[in-house]
Parts: C-alpha cells; structure tokens; sequence
C-alpha cells in the first residue's frame, strides 16, 4: 500500500515558487528591451544573443530560488542536474528525447498533409534553407539524397547546439518549477507549469514570435496551449527518468526541427504556424495523442520514489510517499 506522509510538507513552497517565477520572468523581460526600443523587433541584429540569454533565465531562477529564497541542501540533485546512477540512469530517456522530438516533428507534418492543410513535397528540396545547402559542402546540394544527408546531419547532429540553450530553460521549468508544484498532483504541476513557461513568451509574442499573422491574445492562446502540451511530455521525461538531461534534450531537438515545416513545403508556400508543424492545432493532436498514449501503458502519472528525508526548499514541493 502507499500513503501520504509529512502532510504538513505536502504543500506547494509558495514562497519558492513566486520566487523563482519573479526572477524567470523580470529579467527575461527586460532582456527584450533593446528589441522594443530599437524599432526593429526580431529583426535587430541583438534578437538572437538576447533569445539566447532569454532562454538561461530559468535556469538562474532555479539556482538563485534554491540557494537563497527556500534553500535546499540537495540543490543539484533536487533540481534534475545530478543522478543517484548518473548517465546510467537516464539515458534511455535521453535516446528518446534526442529521436522522439524530431520523428514528433515529422508526425506532425504527416498528419497536417493528410488533413491538407500542410502542402508537402517530400522529397523535392527546391526550397531547403540556404543555411542548410551550404553547411557542410559549401555548395548547393546535386540530388535529392545529398539534400536528405544534410537534413538529417543538420536535425540529429548540429541540434546538440540546441541543448546548452534549452537545458537553461528546463533547469528552471522541468528541473524546478514543475517538481515544486507536484502536490497540485501531476496533471496541475504540469498545467500550471505550461501556462507560466507560455506566458512567459509574452514580450517577444507581441513582437511577432512564433505566430506573426495573428492577433496578440490569439498568440498568447496558442502559444500557451502548446507549451501545456509539450510541457507535460517534458514533465513526464523530467519525472520518469529522475533527471531534467532528457526534457534539455528534447527540448533541444524540438529546436532544431523547426525548420522541417519549411524543408518540406511546397516551394513558394507559406507555412503558418497557426495549423502546421508543432506549434500549430495539428501538432496538438500529435502531442495529445501521446499524451494519451502514456497514460494508456500506465507510464503517466509517474510513479515517483519514495523519499527518506525531509528538508526544506524545493523538496517541500514533492509529495513523500512510504511503502507499507
């Protein structure tokens, strides 16, 4: 049988968590300043180092939350960053998030093609990215094959690049913020999360990020309810494997297919994010449904370990469970 115990830690750490959210989201805002105040948007030249400082602030959040705002003696271990078995212990899960995020990606494109909204070609590389003809030869890819070779280097190799940026957001959202707010029970934790990670987004939203053709409230809307769904499958690597390393990769990988919406549209096509790829209601469906497919084999919620000690900060956050 398993029970509660130490109720009176089977509480959200309010005071940690108001913290770190103060703290992930004043200075990432006021990151984007130089962005409004020059006029240009995401086009000045200081978007993507600001994105990418944008993206550590999370991870600051975490560390400075469980250093001084609600310490905890375990800080690496309680955030995700260090593991009981190290590597061993969760790199299966990395496996998964590293090829599960981009074949996620490729779903989602096959699903908006039958739906027809998405027009695929899939093996005409007319419109590939000019970033991506030139990467490795420094000349325009001579066959569809040669095209296809550096697509899948560009995705399942450059996309480690990807991780150091995404692992400074998953320290703060899956390695902290998710695992403090579990006494809302998983499905809260990860709400919750997915709400706060998307709103989070709201400077650069207003700017154009993600979903340029649509009202502001609409983009906060879908941008939210994306982050809710790919949040709770981060969550879900984050809680399963003990370690916050497969949600950085995941996340990471997410990144670099990006460009697959574009790779394989149609020459001269546009492609909104609105109902394509990922980020837009097709991609919906393609997380739900695996969303739905974990909680069929019994892998979501997580069965969380017992704990053996009770200390403050982020681990007032966690539910204890005792075996009996």
């Amino acid at each position: 049988m398993i029970e509660r115990m130490n109720s009176e830690y089977d509480r959200v750490d309010v005071r940690g968590a108001v913290g770190f959210v103060l703290i992930a989201y004043i200075p990432a805002w006021l990151l984007t300043l130089p962005l409004w105040l020059s006029g240009e948007g995401l086009n000045s030249t200081w978007y993507p180092p600001l994105l990418i400082a944008m993206m550590f602030m999370p991870s600051v959040a975490a560390l400075v939350t469980s250093r001084w705002i609600s310490p905890s003696r375990r800080v690496l271990r309680e955030i995700g960053i260090t593991h009981p078995r190290g590597v061993r212990g969760w790199w299966k899960y990395g496996l998964l998030g590293w090829f599960g995020a981009p074949l996620a990606m490729m779903l989602t494109l096959v699903v908006g093609w039958a739906l027809t909204v998405y027009d695929a070609r899939w093996l005409d590389f007319t419109d590939l990215p000019g970033q991506l003809q030139f990467a490795l030869t420094e000349q325009t890819p001579d066959s569809a094959i040669t095209s296809l070779l550096l697509l899948l280097v560009n995705v399942f190799v450059f996309g480690w690049l990807n991780v150091v940026p995404a692992a400074g957001e998953e320290l703060g959202w899956r390695g902290y913020l998710n695992r403090a707010l579990l006494p809302l029970g998983q499905p809260g934790a990860f709400l919750v999360t997915g709400v706060l990670w998307g709103l989070w987004h709201a400077p650069l939203l207003l700017l154009g990020y993600n979903y340029p053709a649509v009202p502001s409230v609409a983009a906060f809307l879908l941008m939210t309810v994306f982050c809710v769904l790919v949040g709770t499958l981060l969550g879900w690597l984050r809680l399963a494997s003990g370690s916050v390393w497969p949600a950085a990769i995941a996340h990471g990988f997410l990144n670099a297919a990006a460009l697959l919406p574009t790779v394989f549209n149609a020459p001269g096509e546009p492609v909104s994010n609105v109902s394509v790829g990922l980020l837009g209601w097709t991609g919906w469906i393609v997380l739900g449904l695996l969303i739905l497919l974990l909680i069929a084999l019994q892998k979501l919620p997580v069965r969380l370990p017992a704990r053996e000690v009770d200390e403050p900060g982020i681990s007032r956050g966690v539910p204890r469970f005792h075996h009996r």
